[in-house]
């Protein structure tokens, strides 16, 4: 196994990999949360180890980044001396699959190590879903009901963002701003990207999923 320890306490991180190497494994050491974006950006890994006090980008943010935009499914384990509910919340609901306390046993970080990766790769991250449409941001594919959906780039942007907000409603602005920044499109232009994006996902449906409210804007409706 293949193992990144993330912890900006060094003789920890070089008393785990001693004990992870004479155990088998292999381990990569980064001190902050930035390092460890780089580590994973260029190498793959088993299981993640991650503290969360740490300078630069602390574990939790560093976590949602590696789920969220790195689209990284590799089980992450927790290891922090941070006890309360609330940051073991925090911690699984940025991404995370197991959560242990400091101090800790080696023989028991060892054991959950194996657990993790035995289950593998996380199959849920960089997916989107909602009704009956799943748009996956690893492989750009986006479907409903099963059935294969092509969009422009344009057209995936938008409903990239209708759907991580769906049921609710995403104002014009909205899908300006997180499509195109600055650069602000024509209302032709932007209803014209609407039209094509609801042709697509409506086609050969009796149900519309693309819903206009008109002075309010756009959302992905169920029925």
């Amino acid at each position: 196994m293949k193992i990144l320890i993330v912890d900006d306490n060094h003789q920890i991180v070089e008393t785990i990999a001693d004990y992870l190497e004479l155990e088998g494994m292999t381990a990569d050491c980064a001190y902050h949360g930035q390092a460890a974006l780089t580590f994973i950006e260029n190498n793959h890994y088993d299981v993640i180890i991650m503290d969360i006090m740490m300078p630069k980008i602390d574990g939790i943010a560093a976590v949602q980044k590696i789920r969220n935009e790195l689209y990284c499914g590799t089980p992450i384990l927790f290891l922090t001396a941070k006890d309360t509910l609330e940051d073991k919340v925090a911690a699984f609901k940025a991404g995370g699959d197991d959560y242990l306390l400091k101090p800790f046993a080696m023989e028991e970080l060892c054991l959950r190590l194996h657990a993790l990766a035995n289950r593998g790769p996380r199959q849920d991250i960089g997916l989107l879903k909602y009704a009956d449409l799943i748009m996956n941001n690893r492989s750009d594919e986006v479907s409903r009901d099963g059935k294969a959906i092509k969009l422009s780039r344009i057209q995936f942007k938008i409903l990239k963002v209708l759907l991580h907000h769906a049921p609710n409603i995403v104002t014009r602005q909205q899908v300006i701003d997180a499509v195109w920044g600055e650069e602000s499109p024509s209302s032709d232009a932007l209803r014209s990207h609407i039209y094509g994006l609801r042709n697509a996902i409506d086609k050969d449906f009796t149900t519309s999923r693309l819903e206009t409210i008109h002075g309010q804007g756009y959302r992905i409706k169920t029925a």
